[in-house]
């Protein structure tokens, strides 16, 4: 079609509706000696230190009463012939191959159980992530242009991503190892890490022969079977725990919600305190700090308050926006920065902007105007604006990859690929976002409630779709869940919606997977109600597309598609699985937050 995205990584295609841009492979001058030698110095250090948290999870899996050999170096004496416990792990997996020769390497996989072989397979998939992150961190010297910059950065912040989850993973299921994650929030933690990998190497794709062609087969060469060990690691653990994590999701031996488990409409895993700051007026919060531009606060940047918060705090840190307009180029709330809440002013007063788009030699993941991965963040009451504009095609104008996210009484306003829900759990409530091409996008699990979403006037030829999602493994937890929302025109594309139609979404990857929940749908919509990717049947056998009980001249299905993935959900006990309490468990965590929120499907 010649507008959107990548084509999905599985078929190896590239947009080819990004401008054209000379190639510059390494026309760049690279940054200056010492600018270089300090970044690779934190770099080091962030490797080194990532690598010394593997070792300890080493540790804590050897003390566990595996028996292991002496040696670290298998016996070339022994049969290479994997034990009944490997080839059953290994048969869960999609890599089986990979799986059992990999396994065959490590030691003490040949004396192990197939219950043992869970963490022996996290720890081992750990160590190989930790290595690649330092070998990759070590490429930093090299000379790149901008966009090959964009992407390799991408991923060595996706590899320290990564290594963090798979050592809450593994800390988690080694008995007595301290983590305390439940058996969610492993597969969360494995799917995120998947989710990373595949991100690093879209970032390489999207610039095709734009990007140098030395940085990303070195990067490639590093990165190799990870996503691969990833994936095993989650199908084994997924087989062994015996949830079906991936498909429509179970409980996973939690007991059914009660009366008790709501607390108004917010979810259990907000605790009280956090309930009563997400419904008090800004007036009666006493925050921990004052962003204002007029100097009347503790800063006058938002850069600068996230810079002073708390690293891995447990206690919620309040930073307040007063009204106005920030601009401050690609803010970021790193993994280290927990449990942040940015309240604002009104959606429309408090506004973090920015006109970051790939038409500058960026990957899309490095255009969002406000990105967010510390787990806990929570944003209520402002606007999230790339103001980028229809023709500079990508352009992001919020990304979450944060777990435990909550997004409240905001606005997200952008043309083309608007939201980006990257990855782990995450609730929207009362949000407008605003959009055109795949303007919600990402493989999060993550549900929207009692939000307006609104297609805008696209570029002429274009057709809107609403989301992309990019669920690549069967075994990810993953998908959008669109629940008691609103499916609406803004008043430009009101007037002409004729000529532009609107999709509920397309499938990124092979293994999409959205749902629309009791939601009303315009009559932009068109009758088909999802389209194809670039006019292929990729996917269309695979993706998991569902409609229940939407309403609204749009939410008429007779005419909808016939995709093998696509379903009219009848059931109520099918339907529910997508609700906040079974989809993200948030009856878990989203209490402790305090924002509203509807567990099951009753509005």
């Amino acid at each position: 079609m010649g507008y959107g995205r990548l084509e999905p990584s599985d078929r190896g295609g590239s947009s080819s509706a990004q401008p054209n841009e000379p190639d510059g492979a390494t026309s760049h001058a690279p940054p200056s000696a010492t600018r270089r030698n300090n970044n690779r110095k934190l770099i080091f250090l962030a490797a080194l230190s990532i690598v010394l948290i593997a070792a300890s999870a080493v540790s804590a899996v050897l003390l566990i009463g595996v028996r292991t050999r002496a040696s670290g170096k298998p016996d070339p004496n022994l049969p290479r012939k994997p034990t009944q416990a490997i080839s059953r792990a290994c048969s869960k997996t999609r890599y089986p191959s990979l799986c059992v020769n990999s396994l065959l390497d490590f030691p003490g996989a040949l004396s192990a159980s197939e219950e043992d072989l869970v963490h022996i397979s996290f720890n081992m998939t750990l160590q190989h992530l930790s290595k690649a992150l330092y070998s990759t961190s070590g490429m930093s010297y090299l000379q790149m242009d901008p966009l090959t910059r964009s992407a390799y950065d991408d991923c060595l912040e996706l590899l320290d991503d990564s290594v963090d989850a798979l050592a809450r993973a593994l800390t988690s299921v080694v008995p007595g190892g301290g983590g305390g994650g439940s058996n969610q929030d492993v597969v969360t933690w494995l799917s995120a890490a998947l989710t990373n990998q595949e991100t690093c190497g879209d970032g390489f794709e999207e610039g095709g022969p734009r990007i140098s062609g030395t940085v990303k087969s070195e990067v490639g060469e590093k990165l190799k079977d990870l996503s691969e060990l990833v994936s095993n690691c989650l199908a084994i653990f997924s087989g062994t725990v015996g949830g079906d994590f991936a498909g429509v999701p179970i409980q996973n031996r939690r007991r059914l919600m009660e009366v008790g488990d709501i607390s108004g409409d917010f979810p259990r895993w907000l605790s009280r305190r956090e309930r009563r700051l997400l419904d008090s007026p800004v007036s009666a919060i006493q925050a921990d700090i004052v962003v204002s531009k007029d100097g009347n606060g503790t800063y006058k940047t938002i850069a600068e308050a996230i810079k002073k918060a708390p690293e891995y705090s447990d206690r919620r840190t309040i930073i307040y926006v007063r009204a106005g307009r920030y601009e401050e180029n690609n803010l970021k709330v790193g993994r280290k920065k927990k449990n942040l809440m940015f309240i604002g002013d009104g959606k429309g007063k408090t506004v973090i902007t920015g006109g970051k788009s790939v038409s500058q030699s960026l990957t899309t993941f490095h255009t969002a105007s406000f990105a967010a991965t510390g787990a806990g963040f929570i944003a209520r009451d402002m606007t999230f604006e790339n103001y980028a504009g229809p023709g500079k095609h990508q352009a992001v104008a919020l990304r979450v990859g944060a777990d435990h996210a909550v997004v409240y009484r905001c606005q997200v306003i952008g043309y083309q690929d608007t939201l980006y829900v990257h990855s782990n759990r995450q609730f929207f409530r009362e949000c407008e976002v605003y959009g055109t091409v795949d303007f919600i996008f990402g493989n999060a699990a993550v549900v929207f409630q009692n939000c307006s979403i609104y297609a805008r006037k696209p570029m002429p030829m274009q057709k809107n779709t609403i989301t992309a999602q990019n669920r690549k493994d069967p075994n990810q937890n993953t998908g959008i869940s669109i629940h008691a929302c609103r499916i609406l025109a803004t008043s430009d594309l009101e007037a002409s919606k004729g000529s532009f139609p609107t999709y509920l979404g397309r499938p990124w990857k092979m293994y999409s997977r959205v749902v629309y929940l009791m939601s009303y749908m315009g009559d932009h919509i068109h009758p088909r109600g999802w389209l194809e990717w670039n006019t292929s049947n990729f996917a269309l056998d695979t993706l998991y597309y569902g409609e229940y009980m939407n309403s609204g001249p749009g939410g008429a299905v007779g005419q909808r598609v016939k995709w093998p993935g696509y379903r009219v959900i009848t059931s109520t006990v099918e339907a529910s699985k997508f609700t906040v309490a079974q989809f993200i468990y948030g009856s878990s965590w989203l209490p402790s937050t305090g924002v509203a929120f509807l567990a099951g499907l009753s509005v």
